[in-house]
């Protein structure tokens, strides 16, 4: 933090969206950021080297969901966990992975044999998430579909991301922590934040370990993931602890 604060200008902040910046909802599709959040990052992008949200959604839905936030300045969006990119009103990722809709159209029925109809399927165009929570026995159903979505995965050359009440096949070959690290490089970054909610930010809090560059992790915590926070070097209450956190960041950039 002391780097962070004394050299802004070379500081990198990283943040999730899901959870982190939007509260987690039942139905994913009506998630939307926190009210204040956008103004926050906008205050902070005004003093540091980038603000970049490093997030499992594409990078459209994101901004979709956060109204503002493609007014932050020199904000970057890095969705799809990295395989796609937003920044400067412009989207840039290669061409989605076949595997993804094979592995899609196989979902209904496998989720019907296992007696799993009350699950819900969102299709994230280079992903495909399994959602539990709105099922009378959420945890119940993530482990019966644990191992055939392993199985589902392998079939089709994907890789299965577990999350809060989730279950997510994405491609290969790319995590949080492999896009911030890119992004560190490419920026000549001095110092670096990163904030998340999920077992997907772990990879992002290993990047910022492995970086060398003086670095901070905060857990924005819950009752569902407790993973990230015994890994976290700050601990707040939630996306509203987040904002309250990057607001008072960007408010000692401005006294000093």
């Amino acid at each position: 933090m002391e780097a962070i604060l004394s050299d802004p200008a070379g500081a990198v902040i990283g943040l999730d969206f899901d959870g982190t910046l939007s509260p987690i909802v039942p139905d994913p599709a009506k998630a939307v950021i926190h009210p204040k959040a956008p103004e926050v990052l906008a205050d902070l992008g005004a003093h540091v080297l980038a603000v970049a949200i490093v997030t499992g959604r594409p990078a459209a839905t994101a901004l979709e969901l956060g109204p503002g936030l493609a007014d932050v300045p020199g904000l970057v969006v890095l969705g799809h966990y990295g395989f796609e990119r937003w920044e400067g009103g412009r989207i840039s990722a290669p061409p989605p992975p076949p595997g993804v809709p094979r592995a899609e159209a196989e979902l209904p029925l496998l989720l019907d044999s296992l007696g799993l109809r009350e699950v819900a399927i969102e299709d994230k165009g280079r992903a495909v998430a399994v959602h539990t929570r709105r099922s009378p026995d959420p945890e119940g159903a993530l482990e019966k579909l644990r191992e055939p979505l392993a199985e589902l995965a392998a079939k089709h050359d994907l890789v299965l991301e577990p999350g809060r009440m989730v279950l997510e096949l994405r491609p290969p070959g790319m995590d949080k922590g492999h896009a911030l690290s890119l992004f560190l490089a490419e920026r000549a970054a001095r110092s670096v934040m990163f904030v998340g909610d999920d077992l997907g930010d772990l990879a992002a809090f290993d990047a910022v370990r492995d970086s060398g560059l003086p670095g901070v992790t905060v857990c924005s915590g819950s009752t569902e993931v407790t993973a990230l926070a015994e890994r976290a070097d700050i601990v707040v209450d939630g996306p509203e602890g987040v904002v309250a956190l990057l607001a008072e960041l960007a408010s000692a950039f401005t006294r000093t």
